[in-house]
């Protein structure tokens, strides 16, 4: 006993799991189907809910009033043709003529009678398949009449003609169609459709040009991001879009002027400490150099050399290379230039690239970035291989950017590479544990590609080294 309740249990469970799992299908399924842009949303918001309430609307006229007239006026035309059917019982063939024109002048019901024919019940296919008018028609006809009978809709537009099998012969009455259908159900129809096409015309043009203003703010926004001046932007849309258009305008300004103070503070602290520092190296040059001391200052000339390279590299980080302006480049020739630099300076280098990639950069700026990473890469490796290509999806982390395709740059070395925990850690300013480095070199390289647009990634090599993969947006 206590064995089949153990089973039961794990059953339900599993029973539940499997539930919870199709739930959680179908919610992705909704997901999937959803649409992704503002635009697609907020016409889903609108036009669903306006569809279910015309559709309800429908179905109560569709189904109550509508069923409710069309069953009364097929009732009434039944009726009259039964009438006139018992009448052409009763009465002998040769004074039926009297039959016809009452029925003509007082019902408006045309009526001609064939003596000695047989009729052959065919099923027609329904003219009016959305109305019930047919339906209704026959049905009345069958509580009325006890004789065989058929209706013809297709025959005639503006008609519908009823034909009853007589012992005598065929009794054929044709009726105008307008007595057995009102044309309120098309002024229905075409109010709602018009409504719906109305209103989802407006809401297609006000929200297009609601997302228009918004997709021109974050196009900027990005643009902005990525050094490029693309100046005010005109205020546009709805009252918070035109508040977030204006907040943009003024952050841009105090960002320009942040940068104007900071590029001229920087300036004038370069010139300051250079000016000592050419003194030192003139006195240096002027003294006596005893045996001696030779060794003593050539100690000071490299003490100097360092402090002229750390200078120029404490400014170049601060800077943040953001005074170039975004020009269209040859990606793989600036490759080319920098791995011919590398190899100048002693290192073994092989480039993998296509012909041509011209990309929007700075170029200095990126030579900078491509110089520090192949310097780290020469102090700390043998051989080298910088690799250029386009790739058409963007990586996992681009997702919802405008761009569509990517280029990348991927340098591998063989050197003793960086452990996977400390290879974030190794973006820092400052952060490094090596001797001959002032800790700034990739810090700076992937302040030069972000504000691209793109990032920078350290991997492990295939060479057994260490990769950095640039990514840059086409």
């Amino acid at each position: 006993m206590k064995a089949a309740q153990l089973f039961g249990g794990l059953g339900l469970e599993r029973a539940g799991r499997d539930m919870q799992r199709a739930g959680k299908g179908v919610v992705h399924l909704l997901r999937a189907m959803l649409p992704r842009g503002m635009l697609g949303r907020s016409l889903l918001m609108i036009l669903v809910p306006l569809v279910v309430v015309q559709l309800v609307a429908l179905q109560i006229f569709y189904g109550a009033h509508l069923d409710v007239i069309s069953r009364r006026l097929a009732a009434g035309v039944a009726g009259e043709v039964s009438m006139l059917v018992e009448l052409m019982l009763r009465e002998p063939s040769d004074q039926r003529n009297w039959i016809a024109r009452e029925a003509a002048w007082r019902l408006g019901l045309t009526m001609a009678f064939q003596p000695g024919a047989h009729m052959q019940l065919v099923r027609r296919p329904e003219s009016m398949p959305l109305l019930p008018l047919e339906e209704d028609l026959d049905h009345a006809l069958e509580e009325r009449l006890s004789l065989p009978f058929d209706t013809d809709w297709q025959g005639d537009r503006r008609s519908v003609v009823i034909r009853v099998q007589l012992p005598d012969g065929v009794l054929v009455a044709e009726t105008p169609r307008k007595r057995l259908y009102t044309a309120t159900i098309f002024l229905f129809v075409i109010w709602l459709v018009g409504s719906a096409l109305l209103l989802a015309g407006v809401s297609v043009v006000f929200l297009r040009n609601q997302v228009r203003a918004i997709r021109r703010l974050a196009s900027a926004a990005e643009a902005f991001g990525m050094g490029r001046d693309v100046g005010s932007i005109k205020p546009e849309g709805a009252t918070e879009i035109r508040q977030a258009a204006v907040a943009f305008n003024r952050m841009q300004d105090r960002v320009r002027r942040f940068v104007s103070q900071r590029t001229e503070m920087l300036a004038g602290i370069s010139h300051d400490l250079r000016t000592p520092m050419t003194r030192l190296n003139l006195g240096l040059a002027m003294l006596p150099h005893p045996p001696e001391a030779e060794e003593d200052i050539a100690a000071l000339h490299q003490d100097l050399a360092e402090m002229e390279r750390l200078i120029h590299a404490y400014l170049a980080f601060a800077r943040g290379e953001g005074t170039e302006q975004v020009q269209p480049a040859d990606l793989v020739e600036l490759v080319e230039e920098m791995a011919g630099k590398a190899r100048r300076a002693g290192a073994l280098v092989s480039v993998i690239a296509p012909e041509s990639l011209v990309l929007p950069l700075r170029a200095d700026a990126l030579r900078r970035c491509l110089g520090n990473l192949l310097d780290n890469a020469r102090r700390h490796a043998t051989r080298m291989i910088l690799t250029v290509e386009a790739v058409h999806r963007p990586p996992p982390e681009a997702e919802g950017s405008r761009h569509m395709g990517w280029a990348q740059v991927m340098i591998d070395d063989d050197g003793p590479g960086i452990a996977p925990e400390q290879r974030e850690t190794a973006f820092r300013a400052f952060a490094t544990s090596r001797p001959d480095g002032s800790g700034l070199g990739l810090a700076i390289a992937r302040d030069i590609v972000r504000a691209h647009g793109g990032d920078i990634l350290l991997e492990e090599s295939p060479l057994g080294g260490l990769r950095a993969r640039l990514r840059l947006p086409v």
